[in-house]
């Protein structure tokens, strides 16, 4: 059995936007490389750069608009019962 040594709790706000960021870049490239290039090698060869640039792009600005985003959510959601 392989034993996989967590990170301590106090990193889920960085770790949250890191794999968020890597997740959504990684869709939305594939899907505009995609549709610019098509199917071809060519498209094989663009992608892993368009997805980089894109997750340096996004992964700070994550970072920066995450507070903002959970006061919006707040302010548009309601707290659950006994809050």
């Amino acid at each position: 059995m392989i034993v996989v040594r967590k990170l301590p709790a106090r990193y889920a706000p960085i770790v949250t936007p890191f794999v968020l960021s890597i997740l959504m870049t990684a869709v939305v490239s594939v899907i505009s490389t995609l549709r610019s290039l098509g199917a071809t090698p060519a498209f094989l060869a663009a992608w892993p750069g368009a997805w980089g640039l894109s997750w340096l792009v996004a992964f700070p600005t994550l970072l920066l608009v995450l507070p903002l985003v959970r006061r919006i959510v707040a302010w548009l959601v309601a707290a659950p019962p006994g809050r």
